[in-house]
């Protein structure tokens, strides 16, 4: 795997060079993060703990390392990113049997798809 420190050194001198090549991105992006603490009616742990499902979900390597090592900053323990990480599984999961079943709409949606033609493997058999 990743040295997570040291990618995460790599991540922010690429975050800075985009910064002086276009200050707006990152002052936007900042404006966003700014945004969505506000209220703090969750806290900053949670919403550690959020970020690093979400950046699963996005297999996002530059969030995990950024949002792992500010939810342990703010007091996140093994466990309750284990917990988190066994959420965005399970929604994974279940993001994939909705679209599995969305696959088996389009499948019905065909023509041909009316009658169930057997598997070759299984008319070969027959013959």
């Amino acid at each position: 795997m990743l040295n997570w420190n040291d990618y995460r050194k790599q991540l922010a001198a690429g975050v800075k060079e985009i910064g002086q090549l276009s200050p707006d991105t990152i002052k936007g992006y900042m404006a966003l993060s700014a945004a969505g603490q506000k209220t703090d009616l969750l806290g900053a742990k949670v919403r550690e703990l959020i970020a690093l499902a979400v950046a699963v979900t996005l297999r996002c390597d530059g969030c995990i390392t950024v949002h792992t090592e500010a939810a342990i900053k703010r007091g996140a323990t093994t466990e309750e990113i284990a917990e988190a990480l066994g959420v965005v599984t399970t929604v994974n999961a279940g993001a994939a049997l909705v679209y599995s079943a969305r696959v088996m709409d389009a499948f019905n949606e065909y023509p041909s798809a009316a009658s169930p033609r057997e598997p070759d493997s299984l008319a070969n058999l027959r013959s």
